[in-house]
């Protein structure tokens, strides 16, 4: 079993930047891929970035590469999201996800989610 609790969301004009955190508690995490994925109202949820267990590379929806970076600290048992130059498309809920399937980009591959935090981008 793993619990998952995001944190971080919040307000913030288009340019700017924010870093979300998800807080992980279980003994399974640091052995788990993990990742992020959002929701936006009136639209499917989508992946936004992922890293395996190891750290040892990561991927990124084509939307968000080179303006976010995903990372995690497994001795905090935590994965990060910093979030650079956001648009106003970028506004969001935002969940974090653990797996042990793999690193992957569908959501029905992660076993475990949080409840979501909220990104809103102003224009």
């Amino acid at each position: 079993q793993v619990q998952l609790v995001e944190s971080g969301g919040g307000l913030v004009q288009a340019g700017g930047s924010l870093r979300l955190s998800c807080a992980a508690a279980g003994r399974t995490f640091t052995s788990y891929s993990v990742g992020w994925f959002r929701q936006a109202p009136g639209k499917d949820r989508e992946f936004v970035a992922g890293i395996p267990s190891s750290g040892a590379n990561t991927i990124y929806a084509g939307s968000v590469k080179g303006r976010f970076t995903v990372s995690r600290d497994n001795a905090k048992m935590t994965l990060y999201l910093q979030m650079n130059s956001l648009k106003p498309e970028d506004t969001a809920v935002y969940y974090c996800v653990a797996g042990s399937v793999g690193l992957t980009m569908l959501f029905g591959d992660y076993s475990y989610w949080g409840q979501g935090t909220q990104v809103t981008v102003s224009s």
